[in-house]
């Protein structure tokens, strides 16, 4: 077996562009991405799966919000919580259906995840993370007036509402997900970036964010000493002035370009931006290597054939 590689898919892989966002669409769309999983799973790669949850977190607000008038709501904490459940659940069963198709027996583990963030950080007072549906500007101005709600404009596909997102610090359940990764299961955690809690003396409570999944697992493959890293998203690759006529794609780059790129503010704070600082900051304490590619290209990423691949050097 491998050295383990972390793998973290994006939310929106398993709710597609256009798409309603129903149980059946995500399970479809999960066993599409598993299956490229299982294909790594097959070449003696051992995986440790970390996933967005955007559009469900949001949908799950949604359905709190407006049914607190018949049952108790949900603070966005227990939201966190909740799709963590729902989707390590979605993504159990369609990775264990590509590995039986393929023969392959291996337990698969959800470890519902806690992620330590400070009361104190100014993300709580400048909400960023994108999280449910894409609106209209009509309808986005109106939630916007009957619900205080944060809105920005998602990379010209739509509108959409926006949480504070805290800079991960700990990994409360480090020891469980280790433990997990030794005993040769493949653990899926850090569900939608953790659920995030703040610590007090001894206790940890909830704290209402949503943290971005690629600095949460940046963090977490830091601490368990992965050399690889892996960003699942719904582009093939990283590029420089992105949907612009002048865009460029990137292929291999250093630590330090990758740096200057976001000095110079080449990629959106809500999209590529985080990815970006995450895959820094995971080569700066000690990564080796991050890939950020679209599901259909994982092998072909691992391999050296396709997606960006960024170096320490």
């Amino acid at each position: 077996m491998t050295t383990p590689i972390l793998i973290a898919i994006g939310g929106n892989s398993l709710i597609r562009h256009g798409q309603r966002g129903s149980i059946g669409e995500q399970i479809e769309n999960a066993r599409t991405t598993c299956r490229y999983l299982a294909a790594l799973i097959k070449q003696g790669h051992s995986l440790i799966i970390t996933h967005g949850n955007g559009p469900q977190v949001g949908a799950q607000l949604i359905r709190s919000e407006m049914a607190s008038s018949q049952v108790y709501p949900l603070p966005l904490d227990c939201c966190d919580a909740s799709t963590q459940g729902e989707i390590g659940y979605i993504l159990q069963n369609a990775l264990r259906t590509e590995l039986n198709a393929l023969k392959i027996v291996r337990s698969i583990v959800t470890i519902l995840t806690q992620v330590v963030v400070s009361k104190d950080d100014p993300a709580f007072q400048h909400p960023t993370k994108p999280i449910g549906p894409f609106m209209s500007q009509k309808t986005a101005e109106m939630r916007k007036q009957e619900l205080g709600w944060h809105i920005v404009d998602d990379a010209a596909r739509g509108y959409r509402r926006v949480v504070p997102s805290p800079k991960p610090i700990d990994i409360v359940e480090l020891d469980a997900i280790k433990h997990c990764m030794d005993d040769g299961m493949i653990v899926i955690a850090v569900g939608g970036g953790g659920i995030p809690v703040v610590h007090d003396q001894k206790n940890y409570s909830g704290i209402e964010a949503v943290i971005d999944k690629d600095r949460a697992s940046a963090l977490l493959a830091g601490k368990l000493g992965l050399k690889k890293f892996i960003i699942s998203t719904d582009t093939d690759r990283v590029y420089l002035n992105f949907k612009q006529p002048d865009q460029v794609a990137l292929d291999k780059i250093t630590l330090a370009e990758a740096k200057q790129y976001l000095e110079n503010r080449q990629f959106p704070p809500g999209s590529m931006g985080p990815k970006m600082e995450a895959a820094a900051e995971f080569i700066v304490h000690g990564g080796e290597e991050v890939i950020i590619t679209k599901p259909e290209l994982l092998v072909d990423a691992v391999n050296g054939k396709a997606g960006t691949h960024i170096y320490r050097n």
